[in-house]
């Protein structure tokens, strides 16, 4: 049994589906279903017995205690975030609440229920920290990528909490001994994305008609790493990852902005044309960029590479052409999930 803390998320939901797929070992479910957390997308998982759902925040310690005692997991998977730079600029409280408040809350009760684990138990535990590139803060057009030992400099509110919680999650194993492990993703993308995030945002506003909204020159750059590799790297990292380290997950796919927009305007012509046939690109429009916008991430996954034998299936292009597809043969959960609160949002940020 493991339990998975934001497994109704877009990369939490895309795990517990891998896992699942892979494995007949079960999963125990936290998620608080904030406006991000969609139950649609493990509707496939209904009547599964290996998936017990519990909608929940880690920060109480009494529910989360509670299912540590009931399904004693040898591990737990953190993915429970805020995690929007964008929302985060708006209203940080939140952000501090859920990463920062949150995680310390969640690593007492895994403190608790460790400590008191029999011996042969409490060796094999683990807790995985789902963490971001973020934290890094930005580089320079010739800067070697980020290395897991490259100095913290959070500049946005959410990063500044990841941050935090990282912090948080690596004094508890020195601290505590606590068997913790932490990952730092670079930009996720594939099924199940929440719409306010480029990729999805781009694809349903192409085929709605809508404007492209690319952010300041579109020249901000990053790695981007398709969420199922994503996946593949944690349940390795939770198989064999060194205690108290620290990986970094990255795609090997660095790019700018526009030249993801771009190709994704070019499939969007190849599988579903305009009735005009004009391009999607013809859409595209610049936008006054966001507060302290970070200008370039880029992952160095080496250490996952070298230690674990861990390196993405997928590049960019095989990825991107796996998640249009995926969108265009998804609609009802597009429409779905597009809420009235998720257009308030895009209108808010984006009209």
């Amino acid at each position: 049994m493991i339990l998975v803390t934001g497994g109704a998320g877009f990369i939490g939901a895309n795990f517990v589906l891998d896992w699942l797929a892979q494995c007949d070992e079960p999963v125990v479910n936290l998620d608080k279903l904030t406006y991000a957390g969609n139950l649609q997308t493990l509707a496939s998982l209904e009547g599964d017995t290996r998936h017990i759902f519990v909608r929940g925040d880690i920060g109480d310690r009494e529910l989360v205690s509670r299912l540590l005692a009931e399904h004693r997991p040898r591990a737990v998977i953190n993915f429970a975030a805020e995690s929007h730079v964008d929302r985060s600029i708006h209203g940080p409280g939140d952000f501090i609440h859920t990463n920062v408040v949150g995680t310390f809350n969640l690593l007492e009760s895994v403190r608790g229920y460790w400590s008191g684990l029999p011996a042969e138990e409490k060796a094999a535990f683990r807790f995985l920290h789902v963490s971001t590139d973020e934290v890094y803060g930005s580089l320079a057009p010739d800067d070697a990528p980020f290395s897991e030992t490259h100095r913290y400099e959070p500049n946005s509110p959410y990063s500044a909490s990841k941050a935090a919680s990282d912090h948080l999650v690596r004094a508890w194993h020195h601290t505590y001994g606590l068997p913790v492990l932490t990952t730092n993703c670079s930009n996720n993308y594939g099924p199940y994305h929440f719409p306010e995030k480029l990729i999805p945002l781009v694809i349903l506003n192409a085929l709605a008609g809508k404007e492209l909204p690319i952010y300041g020159d579109g020249m901000q750059v990053r790695d981007w790493l398709y969420v199922k590799d994503h996946c593949s790297a944690i349940r390795r990292v939770l198989a064999a990852g060194r205690l108290g380290e620290t990986y970094n997950v990255g795609g090997w796919n660095e790019k700018p902005n526009i030249e993801v927009v771009r190709p994704l305007c070019s499939i969007l012509d190849e599988l579903a044309p305009r009735a005009d046939g004009a391009s999607y690109a013809t859409q595209i429009r610049f936008v006054t960029d966001r507060p302290g916008h970070d200008r370039r991430y880029a992952i160095d996954a080496r250490k996952l590479e070298q230690e674990l034998g861990w390196k993405p299936a997928e590049t960019f292009e095989t990825g991107i052409r796996k998640t249009v597809k995926w969108y265009l043969a998804n609609q009802e959960w597009v429409a779905n999930v597009s809420s009235g609160a998720y257009r308030d949002w895009v209108e808010k940020q984006y009209g």
